[in-house]
């Protein structure tokens, strides 16, 4: 017989095994179930910490074995083959997406190509260095370009709720089998940690390149080679331009999976090029990067308990509606940094990150008001239809409102507020200390964020501060601007075959496709994308 059961112990317990043993073996008796500890074998499966109601306690959920053998637990064992030649995939990006769905084509012999704009991860972090010391963005290597993808270096969050999209234990345990700690299997919310991922994206790609995949950094995609059979383009391979010699290369395959994240919006400018209707606006959301003292978040969501000291940086999550939209926190970043995460140098959009150990003395998370396409000011939306596609409002707005985020800032030094003085309508006169290395201007973002952002946002942090005593602080600031949650422009795709709507052969994936968020949700896209394409070769 196997059983799942869940305990709720406080946190000086964590480590007496035999205690948690006597409460498991007490938890099967509430379910009927009268089994001894010679004959049971319970498994860890999950973590969580409760703090409500001033009280601080773990959830543990454990799988037990009675009288049945707990193999079935056993770790990953990968499925992986050399790639044959007779068969190939172009892959454009190297995010979630793109790493997952390669390894998911070397399942079924399948040769993945992979083209990535940006440097691998190790060069790539010289790139990221120069953002902050020097102010200076390579528009192909960046917080949002290069191997990995952007969340390589914003903390690596393997948290989705995204349950019925794929098999979300098996991308935990492909993490782990390249690196990972073995945490990522059980916490409640995993996360790598910046300063892991890079190695274990690194790790990935060797594979890949061993069962005999291909890996082109700093080549950008430009355009697809198609052609058109029985009235429908169909996509043959693509020319892609290297970014240091400006050649150009043109890559054949048996199908493209594209996955090349949020911020690539050239990438819709092609798709867009042979044909506008394969796009559509979506919702997104904009608003602002929100950075505490570490200590304070703590101290909001231990209620100042001093056994609190062991349970690492806390976290917080919200949701609020807001005059008809929504305002949500997004990617907390506990114990981390804001970084700079244009892939522009005339641009300004922050994100945040933070290492495996959550240990600096700052917590931030993005607060975004819930952007629909309805939203956008005419004017852009004249605009996109003047440049041939009316799905491109919401890019143009986005773009235009991080032009001006870089024209109230200095150089990559963001615009930024106190809370207080946010809800007062007055410019700081002095900032606190943050982790945006980079640095910070004073500003009233009043004075030029739309009305429909900070309207929203003032009224949300009201409602937190309700449920988070003390969130509303002269010590918490607003940095600005925060714009890349997800895309406004999501790439329609077939139901059933997973190609794009008016472009075959070519299957939209990942964040960029507008059909995930996240780095487990990506992979997850990427996987089932490719799991579509093999069926369709190996059906040939």
């Amino acid at each position: 017989m196997i059983q799942e059961v869940n305990i709720t112990i406080t946190p000086d317990k964590e480590k007496d095994s035999t205690y948690i043993s006597t409460q498991l073996l007490s938890a099967l008796k509430t379910k009927g179930i009268n089994a001894s500890a010679k004959e049971t074998k319970f498994v860890f499966q999950k973590k969580s910490v409760d703090a409500r109601h001033g009280k601080i306690k773990l959830v543990l959920r454990y799988k037990a074995y009675i009288g049945e053998d707990s193999s079935e637990n056993e770790r990953f064992t990968p499925k992986w083959k050399n790639a044959k030649k007779d068969s190939s995939v172009i892959i454009i990006g190297s995010g979630p997406a793109g790493l997952f769905g390669a390894l998911k084509l070397l399942e079924y012999g399948i040769k993945p190509v992979i083209i990535e704009r940006g440097n691998s991860a190790s060069d790539r972090k010289r790139n990221i260095a120069s953002i902050s010391t020097k102010g200076l963005v390579d528009a192909d290597s960046n917080y949002c370009f290069g191997e990995g993808g952007a969340g390589t270096f914003s903390d690596g969050k393997l948290y989705t709720r995204s349950n019925k999209r794929g098999n979300i234990p098996e991308i935990l345990q492909i993490f782990h089998y390249f690196g990972a700690d073995e945490k990522i299997l059980t916490d409640a919310h995993p996360h790598i940690g910046t300063d892991r991922l890079p190695s274990i994206i690194e790790a990935m790609r060797n594979k890949i390149i061993e069962l005999g995949g291909e890996v082109h950094f700093n080549m950008r995609a430009v355009d697809f080679t198609t052609q058109n059979q029985n009235g429908k383009i169909t996509v043959k391979g693509i020319i892609a331009e290297n970014t240091k010699t400006n050649a150009n290369e043109i890559f054949n395959a048996d199908a493209v999976l594209l996955c090349t994240g949020h911020s690539a919006t050239d990438i819709y400018k092609m798709i867009a090029k042979k044909s506008p209707d394969a796009l559509e606006a979506k919702t997104f959301a904009v608003g602002v990067r929100v950075e505490h003292p570490r200590a304070l978040i703590d101290s909001i969501q231990y209620h100042n308990r001093p056994d609190s000291k062991n349970l690492g940086a806390a976290e917080y999550r919200f949701t609020t509606q807001q005059e008809g939209r929504g305002v949500y926190s997004f990617c907390m970043c506990p114990g981390g940094f804001v970084v700079p995460s244009a892939s522009g140098p005339d641009e300004i959009v922050v994100n945040g990150m933070s290492a495996a150990g959550r240990n600096s003395a700052w917590s931030n998370a993005a607060v975004v008001v819930e952007t629909k396409p309805e939203d956008i000011p005419a004017d852009f939306k004249a605009l996109a239809v003047k440049d041939g596609c009316e799905s491109f409002a919401g890019l143009l707005w986005r773009s235009s409102l991080e032009k001006i985020t870089a024209m109230h800032g200095n150089g990559q030094k963001a615009p930024a507020q106190r809370m207080t003085d946010f809800l007062e309508n007055k410019t700081s006169t002095n900032l606190p200390k943050s982790s945006y290395a980079p640095g910070l201007v004073p500003s009233n973002l009043n004075d030029w964020l739309p009305s429909q952002i900070t309207s929203r946002l003032k009224e949300a942090f009201k409602e937190v501060n309700k449920k988070m005593k003390g969130y509303i602080s002269e010590d918490a600031l607003l940095i600005a601007s925060e714009t890349r949650t997800s895309t406004p422009v999501r790439i329609l795709r077939e139901k059933e075959s997973g190609e794009c709507v008016s472009l075959k052969n070519l299957y939209p994936a990942g964040e960029g496709s507008g059909y995930s968020g996240g780095i487990v949700s990506s992979a997850m896209d990427g996987v089932k994308q490719a799991e579509l394409i093999a069926e369709k070769l190996l059906a040939k």
